[in-house]
């Protein structure tokens, strides 16, 4: 059983503001050890499930923050950025499941701690008319390939999200929030525990793709009209409005690849 661990930083245990999150500040070597610790405890519970190769993608901003010395010895893992499929890096056809450690909830979501889409250049992402944020991307893109997302954590927010997007998928929430850069969080060796316990339980049952049928329709509404100006340039966009850009195709794998095109180009 191989299992792909897209990780990101703002679901991460105790992270309640950008100075955790951001390499420039003081506090981000305590929560980069948190990150791989949360991290370590997927892959705990996926070693106890029977997993035989176990890859890690770091999937926030530099996609630099993992320890590699702090992380597990049976896991592999993906650094740096850019990467051909971005947060997503190492899904293939070969993975089995895929867990999403450390999300956050999608841009504008209301009790959420940090909630964005991919950058602050983004106001709403849609994908058939359903609006996503990086777990309907991300999931979206593991359908692809036929691989269900099994295990999310985050906050209270962004596993509320998953179950509604993803129905039966195991989620572990570390905190709730209080505001957008506020939150009442659980213990990290409380956290880890849970987070142990639901890997297992992710793995022992089958989870369901999230495939979207063709023609799949990405519709991107920026915060400004100059951002969607700079996206504009990727070939295929119709422009519907000052700050909303659509593209249309038939393969999720481009259509994420475009998005992540304009989202670069855009911030």
């Amino acid at each position: 059983m191989n299992i792909l661990i897209s990780a990101d930083m703002e679901g991460i245990s105790g992270v309640v503001s950008n100075s955790h999150t951001l390499a420039e500040h003081k506090e981000f070597e305590r929560f980069r050890a948190l990150m791989t610790d949360d991290v370590n405890a997927a892959v705990d519970g996926a070693l106890a499930a029977g997993a035989a190769r176990i890859v890690v993608n770091d999937s926030h901003s530099s996609m630099t923050n993992i320890l590699i010395e702090k992380l597990h010895s049976s896991a592999e893992l993906i650094s740096g950025s850019p990467k051909p499929f971005s947060m997503m890096e190492g899904i293939s056809a070969d993975v089995d499941a895929v867990f999403f450690i450390g999300y956050h909830a999608s841009a504008g979501t209301q009790q959420a701690v940090l909630a964005h889409t991919w950058s602050g250049a983004l106001l709403e992402v849609r994908l058939n008319d359903t609006s996503v944020g990086e777990i309907g991307l991300n999931a979206a893109l593991a359908g692809a390939f036929d691989v269900p997302v099994v295990l999310v954590t985050g906050d209270e927010a962004a596993t509320a999200e998953a179950r509604a997007l993803l129905g039966s998928v195991e989620t572990v929430a570390v905190k709730k929030a209080v505001g957008e850069v506020a939150a009442q969080c659980v213990h990290p060796e409380t956290v880890h525990e849970r987070i142990r316990s639901a890997a297992l339980r992710a793995l022992a049952s089958s989870g369901v793709p999230f495939v979207l049928e063709p023609p799949i329709v990405l519709r991107v509404t920026f915060q400004r009209p100059l951002f969607a100006d700079r996206a504009q340039l990727i070939p295929g966009c119709s422009r519907l409005d000052g700050r909303t850009l659509e593209w249309v195709g038939d393969d999720m794998r481009a259509v994420y690849q475009a998005f992540t095109a304009m989202a670069r180009l855009a911030s």
